[in-house]
C-alpha cells in the first residue's frame, strides 16, 4: 500500500501501518484528543489493509500525560476529565478489539494516560532514555486508559501496586524487566525501529495474529480446559485458513511464505 494522507494529521498509513499520533510539541507533549478522537474514527472504519497499528509521539516525548493546565482552567473539573476519560476510553477499547498487532514507540516520558497506552499496546519498543510514571497521585487523581487493569496483568497485583501508590519513575531497563516495554534500542533509531516492527507484523500472517490476540484476551477469565477447546478450535479454522494453508505450504517447499497472496519463490 503507498502512503495515503488523510484529512487529520494525526492518522496516516503507510505501507499497510496505521500510524496514530497521540501527542505534538505544541501541547507540551501531552495527550492531544484530536489525535486520540482521530485515532479511534479510524478504528472503527479500518482499512481492511492495514496489518498493524504504530502509536507515536510527535516531540521528545511519547506522551506526558494530560494537559494539567486544560485540567485546572476547566469550569467543572470532574465533567471535563470525566469526558476526556471517555474519549481515552473509547479509544482503549478500539485498540484492544482491533484484530491487528499494535505497537508503540516510546521515547522520552510516558507518564500517565501516556503509559496507560504503553500498557495498552502488543509491543512496545523504548530506549535508554524512556521513562514510565503513573503520575496520578501527584495530581490526586487516579488511574484512566486501562492502567488499573492492564498493570496488573503485565507486572503483578503487588509490583502494580507499588508503582501505582508510590507514583514510581520506571526507567527503561527496568521496564524491559517488568515486562512494560518489550526491548530497548538506541535513541536515534527508536522511531525508525518502531516503525519497522510495525512494517514487518502488517506484511505477516494478520489472521493468524487476530487468532493468538483472541486467545490471549479469553485467556484472562478462562479455565484452562476451556481455553485448550478454543486452541483446538482456532488452530483447526487456521489450517484451512489461505494465511494457513501458504504457511505450511512455503515450510514445506522451503520457500519463504508470501501472506498477501500468491507464490514467493524469492
Amino acid at each position: 500500500m503507498t502512503a495515503t494522507e488523510p484529512a487529520a494529521s494525526y492518522v496516516r498509513v503507510v505501507d499497510s501501518v496505521l500510524e496514530i499520533t497521540i501527542s505534538t510539541a505544541d501541547r507540551g507533549t501531552s495527550m492531544d484528543f484530536a489525535g486520540i478522537n482521530a485515532g479511534s474514527a479510524a478504528l472503527r472504519d479500518l482499512d481492511p489493509e492495514v496489518g498493524a497499528i504504530l502509536l507515536v509521539g510527535a516531540g521528545a516525548n511519547f506522551c506526558a500525560g494530560g494537559d494539567v493546565r486544560a485540567f485546572h482552567d476547566a469550569p467543572d473539573r470532574g465533567a471535563y476529565i470525566r469526558g476526556l476519560a471517555a474519549d481515552l476510553h473509547e479509544f482503549v477499547r478500539l485498540l484492544a478489539a482491533a484484530p491487528v498487532p499494535v505497537v508503540a514507540g516510546v521515547q522520552g516520558w510516558a507518564a500517565g494516560a501516556g503509559m496507560s497506552l504503553v500498557c495498552a499496546a502488543d509491543i512496545a519498543i523504548g530506549s535508554p532514555a524512556t521513562r514510565l510514571r503513573p503520575a496520578y497521585p501527584g495530581i490526586g487523581l487516579t488511574p484512566d486508559g486501562g492502567m488499573s487493569w492492564t498493570l496488573p496483568r503485565i507486572v503483578g497485583t503487588g509490583r502494580a501496586t507499588e508503582i501505582l501508590l508510590t507514583d514510581a519513575v520506571i526507567t527503561g531497563d527496568d521496564a524491559v524487566r517488568l515486562g512494560v516495554l518489550s526491548r530497548l534500542v538506541g535513541d536515534e533509531v527508536l522511531t525508525d525501529e518502531a516503525l519497522r516492527v510495525a512494517r514487518t507484523l502488517a506484511a505477516g500472517p494478520i489472521t493468524s495474529y487476530a487468532g493468538i490476540k483472541r486467545l490471549l484476551a479469553e485467556s484472562a477469565t478462562s479455565t484452562l480446559s476451556a481455553q485448550l477447546d478454543r486452541e483446538e478450535e482456532a488452530i483447526g479454522t487456521a489450517a484451512d485458513s489461505p494465511v494457513g494453508i501458504e504457511g505450511v505450504n512455503a515450510f514445506v517447499e522451503k520457500r519463504r511464505p508470501n501472506f498477501n497472496g500468491g507464490t514467493d519463490e524469492a
